[in-house]
């Protein structure tokens, strides 16, 4: 079946964050989601639901939880316990709820900067410490400072880590040793791992990322992966997501808290959404990944061409290219703004994400082709005059 990764639906009048209260001329190409149309087969679905015309409350079913796991399978060669699962309206609803449930006031909760800015509002926000065991960077790669990671682990007031599984904003899809070893870390200092695991899906190419669920114990007994197909299949308003939590007493204190924070409900489309997703999305999902190839080649072989200061530093994984700007610039958000006021393209300044993200700009490529280059155009007009400057 072919598949429109060519067509932009216009969301300009549709309350999106992304599209609307624009500047004329002016090109989101920074917050994460697609520009692309959902897969038919999910829009069937949700078209069918809306027909019948009654939209009382819901609960997920076994179909819902099968969905899931076969999904895994199939995708991911990793199958969770369908028991493992609790359904929950986001991943970071669930985020913000496991902080409360899992750690104290006053709490480290250790993340790995430059990291998916959202998590210290998680963190901040409910009265608990951000606690950074940043990922070192050689100029060409990052990696995991495991000397540092284990001592900030041991600190007493350290009770939970947020790992992000593919890294957000970087790229990296982490080994199954690298996953396992921080599992098995986690539980020798008595940490729960929280796995951010929301860009899986979106590894363009090379082998598929590793769930943290699928580590071997004991580091199983202290995880808590979520997934969702919100970023899969553009599908973020759905509100959709699954907490797979093994230990069952784990199990039961996320469980009390997804509830007791009233998210763990599902909207009328949340279920139908993503069962159709899960099991009817394959070929889609193979098609955008080559889509994404093709389009991270297209910026890449522009910037190459026309900003060789700038070091293109992005994993395998997700649609958001990360960008070396230090020899332009050490103050991202400096040119960030300028880039959104002389030519219109709005990307993401990598010092939301801490660490040495102040270096760094970040943009979504998840878009028609056109939309690439003429995104990456403009960023190339913007940091030329902003050197010029």
């Amino acid at each position: 079946m072919h598949y429109d990764f060519e067509t932009k639906p216009d969301r300009s009048k549709i309350d999106s964050v992304k599209w609307g209260g624009l500047k004329p001329n002016e090109l989101p190409m920074w917050i994460a989601d697609m520009d692309f149309k959902s897969a038919p087969e999910i829009q069937q679905a949700l078209s069918k639901k809306i027909e019948l015309g009654a939209f009382g409350y819901e609960w997920p079913g076994d179909d819902y939880f099968e969905a899931v796991a076969d999904w895994y399978q199939t995708e991911h060669d990793a199958r969770p316990q369908t028991d493992w699962m609790i359904f929950t309206t986001g991943v970071v609803p669930a985020i913000s709820s496991i902080v409360r449930r899992i750690s104290s006031i006053g709490d480290n909760v250790l993340v790995q900067e430059p990291v998916y800015n959202i998590f210290y509002n998680s963190i901040e926000n409910n009265g608990r410490h951000v606690l950074s065991n940043d990922l070192l960077f050689d100029g060409q790669h990052y990696r995991i400072n495991w000397e540092d990671l284990e001592q900030k682990l041991a600190l007493p007031l350290t009770t939970l880590m947020i790992f992000c599984n593919p890294h957000n904003p970087i790229g990296i899809v982490w080994s199954p040793a690298e996953v396992q070893k921080l599992a098995d870390l986690c539980h020798k200092y008595h940490v729960v791992l929280l796995s951010d695991e929301i860009h899986g899906d979106l590894v363009r190419e090379g082998s598929s990322y590793n769930p943290a669920f699928s580590v071997k114990q004991p580091g199983l007994d202290n995880i808590i992966s979520l997934v969702s197909p919100s970023k899969t299949f553009n599908l973020a308003a759905l509100h959709a997501a699954t907490a797979i939590v093994p230990n069952v007493f784990l199990r039961q204190k996320v469980n009390r808290g997804l509830n007791s924070d009233e998210v763990a409900e599902p909207n009328l489309l949340a279920i139908p959404g993503t069962i159709a997703a899960y099991e009817h999305g394959h070929a889609w999902l193979a098609a955008l990944k080559k889509q994404l190839c093709a389009n991270f080649e297209l910026a890449a072989r522009l910037i190459k061409a026309n900003l060789p200061q700038v070091k293109i530093i992005t994993g395998r994984a997700t649609y958001l290219m990360w960008l070396d700007i230090s020899k332009i610039s050490t103050d991202s958000a400096a040119v960030a703004a300028f880039i959104r006021k002389q030519t219109g393209l709005i990307v993401s300044a990598g010092s939301i994400y801490r660490g040495n993200g102040h270096d760094f700009l970040r943009i979504n490529l998840a878009c028609p082709a056109s939309m690439v280059e003429d995104g990456v155009n403009r960023l190339i007009k913007g940091l030329s005059s902003y050197q010029e400057n």
